[in-house]
């Protein structure tokens, strides 16, 4: 008697441009057992031709951890396909270990003067002689494309940027935003960090991101404030539409997912 081949059910998650061809953010797939990420990325393609010419430019992630495509799924996993990032709401994540102050958060609201000011007092102790900050701000003139917004980026060119639209996978963004924070207490000795990242709507000229770091030295201050908005830029997954008048542009490049050497 012939053998039974087992199936599985796998969660698939769409972000983007991507999930804006799909006309959804998540699609169940039924998949013989011992598939790969691969494998379940050629399921949703054959629901969706559309989707194939996006897949030199992604990166996949199994349950909120960044994986190879030949990464074997089981029953009930959560694939996610990582499209080109920012270039970089959940509630606010903070550390009880001694010494160590850790702010990472996404959310809807503002970021404004209070909210920073808020962080440096958080972030600081009397240890400290350096506070860095970094604030990111919605500017008119657009950025690049991602890979396969050329055309659209191009029926733009020249017009005035209004906003900028993001959209987050936010539990693996949270915790690639803690990756980030042990990187740097090894990389730079600076254990004091707040990095909060707005999702939604920004309009022109209000604030997207803020970075704040202490430390005793302002040169490990600099670096790691640097450091950080590099790294979220280059790995967290969260996205960026820039807005016109008539339309939007996806923004961004090839997701990492891991660090720069040391």
């Amino acid at each position: 008697m012939a053998r039974t081949l087992r199936r599985m059910k796998v969660r698939v998650r769409l972000f983007a441009r991507q999930r804006e061809l799909a006309g959804a953010s998540r699609v169940e797939i039924d998949l013989p057992e011992g598939a790969t990420i691969e494998d379940a990325w050629g399921s949703l393609v054959e629901r969706t031709p559309e989707l194939a010419p996006g897949r030199p430019y992604l990166r996949f992630a199994r349950n909120a951890t960044y994986a190879d495509p030949e990464t074997a799924l089981a029953d009930g996993d959560e694939v996610a396909c990582i499209a080109p990032v920012a270039g970089g709401s959940g509630e606010g994540e903070t550390d009880d270990v001694p010494g160590r102050v850790r702010h990472l958060e996404l959310t809807d609201r503002p970021i404004d003067d209070a909210l920073f000011a808020r962080l440096r007092a958080e972030v600081a102790t009397d240890a400290d002689g350096a506070i860095v900050a970094f604030e990111g701000r919605t500017r008119e003139t657009p950025g690049t494309p991602a890979p396969g917004e050329e055309a659209e980026a191009a029926r733009h060119a020249g017009k005035r940027v209004l906003a900028l639209g993001y959209e987050a996978y936010e539990e693996m963004a949270l915790a690639v935003l803690g990756e980030i924070a042990d990187e740097i207490e090894v990389r730079f000795e600076v254990c004091r960090i707040a990095i909060v990242h707005r999702t939604g709507r920004v309009p022109l000229g209000e604030d997207s991101v803020a970075v704040v770091v202490a430390s005793p030295h302002r040169g490990h201050a600099f670096d790691a404030c640097r450091y950080a908005i590099d790294e979220l830029k280059g790995r967290a997954p969260i996205w960026k539409a820039e807005q016109f008048a008539d339309g939007s542009v996806w923004t961004g490049d090839v997701a990492r997912d891991a660090p720069p050497p040391v």
